[in-house]
């Protein structure tokens, strides 16, 4: 068994993080994370949606019996549209996904490379994992 050469092994990951950096993918997802985070707008958007998310938070500690439970359910839910349909976000949504999806590519090659027998999380279980996350 031969030794390994870890500086060429970090030399190419290094190489490989520079391409992938200077990536159209990445390239717009950084310029969309700028604007989303200078947007006056959506950051006013995110800390409303914050205090209603910390609101149901609270409710959902004693469920249905709370007594604003379905009030704060429902506007966590509204705000949660609101998120999602605001085109500023819906733009860095967008590029964070074509990111996403260059990054399990690149992580399906190296996998594969090393043996087609070996396990990658997919796209779609990572799309509904972050849903999830997302949605509560």
């Amino acid at each position: 068994m031969e030794g390994f050469d870890m500086t060429s092994i970090f030399a190419d990951v290094a190489n490989l993080a520079e391409q992938i950096n200077h990536s159209t993918e990445a390239k717009e997802y950084r310029k969309y994370k700028v604007h989303l985070q200078e947007h006056a707008e959506v950051q006013q958007l995110l800390q409303e949606f914050q205090r209603v998310k910390d609101d149901f938070a609270e409710a959902q500690r004693f469920g249905i019996f709370h007594p604003n439970y379905h009030e704060a359910k429902a506007k966590a839910q509204e705000y949660q549209q609101r998120l999602n349909t605001h085109p500023v976000i819906a733009q860095f949504r967008q590029a964070e996904e074509q990111l996403d999806q260059l990054l399990h590519q690149v992580s399906l090659i190296i996998a594969h490379s090393v043996s087609e027998s070996i396990k990658v999380p997919s796209n779609q279980l990572q799309k509904q994992t972050r849903n999830q996350s997302c949605s509560r």
